[in-house]
């Protein structure tokens, strides 16, 4: 992989969402929609705890404030940048929002659902199928999640 792989700067500023999330008390997770010249159209993170929104997560977030801006819910030349493999909820919210494609960071073995544990967007009985693009500064984004939860283990404890 090159030093600068495709997608690497809008994951970045996924990542500075990630961020956001974590110092408001949240899972660090964040994402950025991006239109075909790579501008950023939406942004969101993770806001379940300060919403005490059980749907507030950064891509849901980022599909709202997308399609208010655009004043539709058809979003499908957009790209979603995420730094974590999205959810049930979330993925779903990416096949009905047809989004063009969708590309994450980490992978999440235990709730992902862009083919670690499910593969909604690629579940070809629906009317929509997204362009998948894993393993983005996966490493990177695998490790704030990591810290994060240690750091709330060590919190707990002590």
């Amino acid at each position: 992989m090159s030093s600068n792989p495709p997608y690497a700067e809008p994951m970045r500023l996924a990542l500075e969402q990630a961020h956001h999330a974590s110092a408001g008390g949240d899972v660090p997770i964040g994402a950025v929609l991006i239109d075909p010249a790579g501008t950023v159209v939406a942004r969101g993170h993770n806001e379940r705890e300060a919403g005490c929104d059980p749907t507030a997560h950064a891509e849901v977030l980022a599909i709202r404030a997308a399609a208010a801006r655009r004043r539709s819910w058809r979003l499908d030349d957009l790209t979603m940048v995420v730094t974590l493999e999205p959810c049930t909820m979330c993925a779903g919210a990416i096949v009905l929002a047809r989004l063009a494609r969708v590309v994450y960071g980490a992978t999440d073995p235990k709730a992902g659902a862009v083919g670690s544990l499910w593969d909604v967007v690629r579940d070809r009985r629906l009317n929509h199928r997204p362009e998948v693009i894993s393993g983005v500064l996966a490493d990177e984004c695998g490790a704030v999640l990591r810290d994060w939860f240690v750091q709330r283990r060590v919190d707990a404890s002590g």
